[in-house]
């Protein structure tokens, strides 16, 4: 693998630039005088920004764009082995870097690398260690999957040995990251059209805390089935957390104020000792917090501004975001759950969240999961009011006519649910005008762009 001299600044290209991802690392090489050139599909507020920092942007990619002058090369797993450029990189035998090598050789530069994980929670988790690091006043680099206000985007670049990224597990990226320090906030079933089954997704999680050096620290649920076959026979220290009392770090006295936001007393190894209040809601969030704040106190951070850190995290874009309300009265919420698992806790902070009936506007977010969860999704969804399902999401995947909306509709109908196909979205905005009533909840779910629709409703 090609190891990049972060004191030697050099030509880099960046195929699919404009990814949440890639583009952090773009602006993160930018800072260190590098000569940043890449492509993408098409223009994007994301790779506006990276030209105006300086980069060299091509729309469409072709061959020529790929120049002898390129010192290394990064993709993606979206770029396919037949792509003209990725192909001219290979026949120019130019270095290349995946995604996820780059972002391990970047955690090398900082003392306190951090890297987030679970198949659920990882976007607002890191958010909220932001947070904390920014008001402990740490400088801190920061690297996140989705858009973060208080950085003004997904990614800050620091001046200090802090940095926190998200460590996505799907195609075993995380593999190539060499933190300090890790969580692991739970392990579920996902991304089975690459995992064969939940065993080998615990041996995924299992690989990467094994990465940790020997005087790291691992922070991982306690409460997860699989966490004996993760934690065994690692060296590193380990802290758990979770709702289980015999956790290190736990939570009682859970309550919620009007908008559904959690306040509850901090345990610390069987001992009550604060009291914390968040921004964000629902219960899987006490739970996320519960492993920031376990970090912070690792890192030496004190309580006043992990407490207020933490208050002042209203997550990234997309996590149980509140849109506004529209003419008719009705409230707007956007939320990027996407599994069975993450609809149920979305479900469970709208509970908080006063409102009549529930309309959930559901977006199915590729063929695989749909398919091989078809039945937790049903079950997940069958008790809201109203269920407004739009086609499913391909996003890397084909059709393979295995499964669609309908299927899903028709298994949340058998379990006693209210669930209605729609082929469009403006289907979906009449049906909602038609229907929904001044204080009831609308949620547009899922990690496509079923987000569009509460948008257009609140411009009307």
């Amino acid at each position: 693998m090609y190891n990049v001299d972060f004191n030697k600044p050099c030509k880099v290209y960046f195929m699919g630039i404009g990814g949440i991802s890639m583009s952090g690392l773009a602006e993160i090489l930018l800072q260190r005088k590098f000569t940043v050139y890449g492509s993408d599909i098409k223009n994007s507020d994301i790779t506006d920004m990276l030209k105006s920092k300086g980069a060299v942007i091509n729309i469409g990619q072709v061959k020529e764009n790929i120049t002898d002058d390129i010192d290394f090369v990064v993709y993606t797993a979206a770029i396919s082995q037949n792509n003209e450029e990725y192909l001219e990189a290979i026949s120019k035998k130019i270095p290349m870097l995946k995604r996820a090598e780059l972002l391990g050789q970047v955690m090398n530069n900082y003392k306190y690398s951090l890297a987030v994980s679970g198949t659920h929670g990882k976007t607002t988790t890191t958010s909220m260690m932001s947070h904390i690091l920014l008001m402990a006043q740490k400088d801190p680099t920061i690297s996140i999957g989705g858009m973060l206000d208080a950085i003004g985007g997904n990614i800050r670049v620091g001046n200090s040995e802090y940095f926190v990224t998200e460590a996505c597990e799907y195609t075993n990226s995380y593999h190539a990251f060499n933190p300090y320090i890790s969580i692991i906030l739970n392990v579920d079933e996902d991304h089975l059209d690459f995992f064969s089954g939940i065993d080998e997704i615990v041996q995924s999680f299992k690989t990467f805390a094994e990465k940790l050096p020997d005087n790291g620290l691992l922070v991982i649920n306690g409460d997860m089935e699989h966490k004996d076959k993760i934690i065994k026979d690692l060296k590193c220290q380990i802290i758990t957390f979770g709702l289980n009392k015999e956790n290190d770090y736990s939570a009682s006295d859970i309550s919620f104020d009007k908008e559904g936001h959690p306040t509850f007393t901090l345990i610390k190894h069987g001992e009550k000792t604060d009291n914390i209040s968040l921004h964000s809601t629902g219960v899987h969030n006490v739970i996320n917090a519960l492993s920031a704040i376990a970090v912070s106190e690792f890192l030496g951070i004190d309580m006043e501004a992990i407490k207020k850190g933490l208050i002042e995290c209203t997550s990234a874009k997309r996590r149980f975001e509140h849109k506004g309300i529209t003419k008719n009265g009705v409230i707007v919420i956007d939320d990027y759950a996407h599994h069975p698992t993450e609809i149920e806790a979305t479900l469970n902070a709208a509970k908080n969240t006063p409102h009549n009936e529930l309309y959930v506007a559901f977006q199915p977010h590729t063929y695989t999961r749909t398919y091989a969860l078809l039945d937790r999704f049903a079950a997940a969804l069958k008790d809201c009011d109203h269920v407004l399902v739009a086609d499913i999401y391909a996003a890397r995947e084909k059709d393979t006519g295995l499964v669609s909306s309908q299927d899903l509709c028709d298994r949340i109908n058998s379990l006693g649910g209210h669930a209605e196909h729609f082929n469009d979205f403006l289907s979906i905005e009449n049906f909602i005008e038609k229907n929904c009533k001044k204080n009831d909840l609308l949620i547009t779910m899922g990690a496509g762009d079923i987000d569009k629709v509460g948008i257009s409703l609140l411009k009307k």
